[in-house]
């Protein structure tokens, strides 16, 4: 455990300080692009302008022969892509640290990108010794390469053990930037009995209690996955960084794939993967403030413009809990406002 006065002191000497707070920045979607794939890989400057964040994956979904290649399409795609043009996060999911890969994967990116790399992503975290590697690591590496701001690391719940020891992950070190949840590792780590890369299964229900004379019982389906993200959110806010929802794997149904993420929204997740681009338009629909939601979280704050006290508006009241309420959603409109001029208009927040 670092001791208070020491948590923000650089790791190596030459390394860019650590931010006290983190960027403020709109991460509705991670958009995960494969770099071995040069059609895919060609297309990003088009998506830079589209999403929030563009990740570079290195990790699963990469076959073992196209690792040095995704890698190399990674920096090339850095290199290619003026990113902070569009306000958009550029990221990497590096591979596993008990993997071949992932030396040379931080190695060679942070000493040719360096400067342009927001986030390392991070899979299969287990516990907080593996942030304290990555981020003594990074500094080395950023001292060595002259990076001048400091690279954020985010963490991946995969595994049973990672989510046992969450709230430890979420204040290893000041370099945290979130968690994102990972079901299909973390389902097969538990033991679970389901095949999905996220959302429900028909199986996980509720039924209701038999009715005299009627054979039929309602049954409502569950989520598997609210235990899991309540923990990783409760973690997450708790020392002042972001949880997301992660993948959700079934492209054809978007109607699930809505609720999944509006669930998440709803319990403070700030955004979710998307692994397809049909699923950007969903992540941007969801991951923003509806705008009746905006106006009466404004009404609120005109109402209370010091945050204390209480008001009745519309027959409910209003007060200091409220008002912090409406704080969160306002705040995160102008966010959503300062890149959608669509929904700057819906919000009332034109600039």
């Amino acid at each position: 455990m670092k001791l208070p006065r020491r948590f923000f002191q650089p790791l190596a000497t030459g390394a860019p300080a650590p931010f006290r707070e983190l960027p403020v920045r709109l991460e509705r979607m991670i958009h995960f692009v494969p770099p071995h794939n040069d059609k895919v890989r060609a297309r990003v400057p088009e998506l830079a302008a589209q999403v929030d964040v563009v990740l570079g994956n290195l990790e699963d979904a990469v076959p073992a022969d196209q690792k040095l290649n995704a890698r190399k399409g990674f920096i090339a795609m850095a290199r290619d892509t003026d990113f902070s043009a569009h306000g958009t996060g550029l990221w990497t999911r590096v591979n596993a640290l008990n993997s071949p890969w992932l030396l040379d994967d931080l190695i060679e990116i942070v000493a040719e990108v360096g400067n342009k790399l927001d986030v390392v992503m991070v899979p299969k975290v287990e516990g907080p010794w593996d942030i304290h590697y990555v981020d003594q690591l990074l500094a080395q590496l950023e001292a060595r390469a002259g990076v001048t701001k400091p690279i954020l690391v985010h963490a991946i719940l995969e595994t049973a053990e990672g989510v046992a020891n969450v709230d430890a992950i979420a204040s290893a070190s000041p370099r945290m930037h979130g968690m994102s949840l990972g079901p299909a590792d973390l389902a097969a780590s538990r033991g679970m009995k389901t095949t999905r890369v996220g959302g429900g299964h028909p199986d996980y229900k509720v039924i209701a209690d038999p009715t005299p004379g009627s054979p039929e019982r309602a049954s409502v389906q569950q989520d598997l996955w609210h235990y899991t993200i309540a923990r990783m959110v409760d973690a997450c806010q708790a020392n002042g960084i972001k949880a997301f929802y992660g993948p959700f794997g079934d492209f054809s149904d978007a109607a699930a794939c809505e609720v999944q993420f509006r669930n998440a929204f709803l319990m403070g997740c700030a955004g979710a993967w998307t692994l397809h681009p049909s699923q950007v338009a969903v992540a941007k629909g969801v991951f923003a403030p509806d705008p009746g939601e905006v106006a009466f979280a404004k009404r609120i704050l005109e109402a209370m413009p010091d945050g204390t006290g209480a008001v009745m508006l519309d027959g409910k009241m209003q007060d200091d809990a409220t008002w912090k309420q409406a704080s969160v959603i306002v705040d995160l409109a102008r966010l959503v406002a300062a890149k959608d001029p669509d929904l700057a208009r819906a919000y009332g927040l034109e600039s």
